[in-house]
């Protein structure tokens, strides 16, 4: 065998059995490629990966690691090219990137830290547990166009008509088909003087014509109960979303604050000059 490829296979076998410790070694700062001198490191290859999109991140790391470190070479030879001019746009597209990555880790790190179980826990118990969460109404009507026609269905389910039957025939509201039934509501889900109507009556009651703007309304209240709080882990994600959005909200507003700031607006501005693209080739 020449002295060539007997190097090359024992290159190969040597890399062959150190893969394992090649692997575990590897630190985010380790070269996988250089070109001219130039170094590439996993850390590059990491953030390509990291931005993939949806249809390729499921694919096996071993599938994509030659792909991207090509596309990394390939970047990295033609930004090394005599063609390849930092120019005015490239300027200012650099600097809008490192604006925004730093401002995204400042946000990452103060949601992050924001993320407590105690403030998880404040957060609940000043939305629920020592809120007084009131009543829930379930409740069915009959909507007539006229105080007539209301009147008259009225003195019909109060004699002893069945009430859900005379929906479904007389009724001109799309609850009609299903007996009138409105379901579980709140207060402040209903127009306002439909749910005063409502919050006066006592289970099996049936209201006299109440108008609104929507026509005319028999109503009976068939159930009432006390609405319960939600439990924690119902409602942690939620909470965990506005106490980070708070947080980084109450960091821009402390930095804006302390900053010296000036701005040319848009009552002073010529703001046509924001479509003119052309600036940016000069």
């Amino acid at each position: 065998m020449p002295k060539s490829l007997m190097k090359m296979a024992v290159t190969a076998l040597a890399l062959a059995t150190a893969a394992p410790v090649f692997a575990q070694e590897m630190a985010i700062d380790r070269v996988v490629a250089t070109v001219n001198g130039t170094e590439i490191t996993l850390g590059h290859m990491l953030l390509v990966r990291a931005a993939l999109p949806e249809q390729y991140q499921q694919l096996p790391n071993e599938a994509l690691w030659d792909g991207i470190l090509e596309q990394l070479v390939q970047q990295e030879v033609l930004a090394q090219s005599p063609e390849a001019e930092e120019t005015k746009r490239y300027m200012l597209a650099i600097q809008n990137e490192r604006r925004a990555l730093l401002a995204s880790e400042v946000i990452s790190t103060t949601a992050a830290d924001a993320a407590t179980e105690e403030a998880i826990q404040r957060a609940y118990n000043a939305e629920y547990a020592s809120a007084d969460e009131g009543k829930e109404f379930n409740a069915s009507h009959i909507l007539s166009e006229t105080e007539a026609e209301s009147q008259a269905i009225y003195n019909e389910v109060s004699g002893g008509a069945d009430f859900s039957e005379t929906a479904r025939t007389k009724s001109t509201g799309p609850s009609g088909a299903n007996g009138g039934s409105l379901g579980w509501f709140s207060a402040g889900m209903m127009v306002e003087d439909f749910q005063k109507a409502v919050e006066a009556m006592q289970p099996g009651d049936i209201s006299g014509p109440i108008k609104t703007q929507f026509g005319w309304h028999v109503i009976k209240l068939n159930e009432i109960r006390v609405k319960e709080a939600p439990k924690l882990e119902d409602v942690r994600e939620q909470l965990l979303a506005q106490i980070q959005q708070d947080a980084v909200q109450a960091r821009i507003d402390q930095l804006v604050s302390m900053a010296e700031i000036t701005r040319v607006g848009s009552a002073v501005a010529d703001t046509s000059l924001l479509s003119q693209f052309e600036l940016l080739e000069k």
